[in-house]
């Protein structure tokens, strides 16, 4: 037996926006060559009609950036930098590379706000805490302030320990398939 209580929004106290809490989940493994698994999981809520955005911060090529997402679908947006190659030396960083990073940064916090996606995934966040692309108290914060409803994903090895306090789960990758 079933039983429904019929109470309005304004007399339960909750908000006209009321949804499930996001969570922050952290995948981690020593290597940077497990985005399948996490793309797999970001397919999985895509095909069950949530919209998801995917960001690269390291990756780029041909006809990247903000300008040109990629969809696959109806329902995920998948962002790269505006670069010309994949990022992942310090040393060989370029100015116009870290403002490519930077305003990819900026673009997606500004659209997550909106309150339009289920998920974000952070694709090797952690090595761009390292490369000094992001700084670590960004990150945080951004995790901080999302919209409530918003589940963020989170890739990388060698998680920052202020991450992985702050991650709902953690996931360690060891072996890949």
């Amino acid at each position: 037996m079933v039983a429904q209580l019929s109470v309005s929004v304004s007399e339960a106290g909750l908000p006209v926006t009321y949804g499930i809490e996001g969570v922050v989940q952290v995948f981690t493994c020593p290597q940077r060559h497990f985005f399948t698994t996490v793309m797999a999981q970001a397919l999985r809520v895509a095909a069950q009609g949530s919209r998801v955005l995917v960001v690269q911060f390291l990756k780029g090529g041909i006809q990247t950036g903000i300008e040109h997402p990629i969809q696959l679908g109806q329902h995920l947006t998948w962002w790269r930098p505006a670069l010309q190659r994949c990022l992942g030396d310090a040393e060989t960083i370029t100015p116009e590379e870290k403002a490519a990073v930077w305003q990819l940064w900026q673009h997606l916090q500004a659209t997550v706000q909106g309150g339009e996606y289920r998920l974000a995934v952070l694709d090797e966040v952690s090595v761009a805490i390292q490369l000094g692309l992001l700084s670590e108290a960004e990150v945080l914060d951004f995790l901080k302030n999302r919209p409530r409803t918003l589940d963020v994903m989170l890739t990388g090895p060698d998680m920052p320990a202020s991450l992985l306090a702050i991650a709902d789960q953690v996931t360690e990758l060891r072996r890949l398939i």
